[in-house]
């Protein structure tokens, strides 16, 4: 999938800011998109094919992201308990994971939204979109968010950036990503055994309760 994605954004590498916004966007909506790829991409990108648009890449990625949030929180919000039901919606918000999220919100607060933003395959939409749905206050959400999306965003595209700053050679470019990649996969795997481990325990203390 990184190769794929790095080669076509190389073919349109003037209107790359405009596409990785675009297409963070429609990660929003649960279309399945990486959001991690297009970080990770875009850094080595603007290191390695188009260095003069490194500013705009970064706000393409962090706007993309940060918005691509608001949608996932307004889903939650305005559709509610009916996710469940939409086959769109079903497998990245279940009532079950839902339930547990609202749980992590009222237990841990914003942390959920810092963890649950490193974990891809559906658990960071269903963090925003639980959110939403438990009508968690929206200025709350944009600060908690807006920190933990600057800061995930800041931290993987710089990785990305200086991993591609060692080479000048477009065909070095996959080698670097590979190696931020590993470095993205390995975050999101120790936020997964925290997260697993939260659900353990919640799911423990909704068997005490009577």
């Amino acid at each position: 999938m990184i190769e794929s994605m790095a080669q076509w954004l190389s073919l349109h590498a003037d209107h790359a800011p405009f596409f990785v916004f675009g297409l963070l966007l429609l990660a929003g909506f649960s279309f399945p998109i990486s959001e991690d790829v297009l970080v990770i991409v875009s850094g080595v990108m603007a290191s390695t094919v188009i260095p003069e648009k490194t500013i705009p890449l970064f706000i393409a990625v962090f706007l993309g992201s940060y918005l691509s949030d608001w949608i996932a929180y307004w889903i939650g919000r305005l559709l509610g308990p009916k996710l469940s039901k939409l086959a769109m919606f079903r497998r990245t918000l279940s009532l079950e994971r839902r339930h547990i999220v609202e749980r992590f919100f009222r237990r841990y607060g914003f942390l959920t939204l810092f963890i649950g933003r490193m974990i891809p395959f559906g658990v960071r939409n269903s963090v925003f979109m639980a959110a939403g749905a438990g009508k968690m206050n929206f200025g709350r959400f944009l600060l908690g968010d807006g920190l933990s999306c600057l800061l995930f965003s800041s931290v993987v595209f710089f990785l990305a950036f200086r991993a591609g700053e060692n080479y000048d050679k477009l065909h070095r470019f996959l080698s670097s990503m590979g190696y931020v990649a590993f470095c993205v996969a390995l975050l999101s795997a120790i936020a997964w055994v925290i997260w697993s481990r939260l659900v353990r325990e919640e799911a423990s203390d909704s068997e005490v309760l009577p």
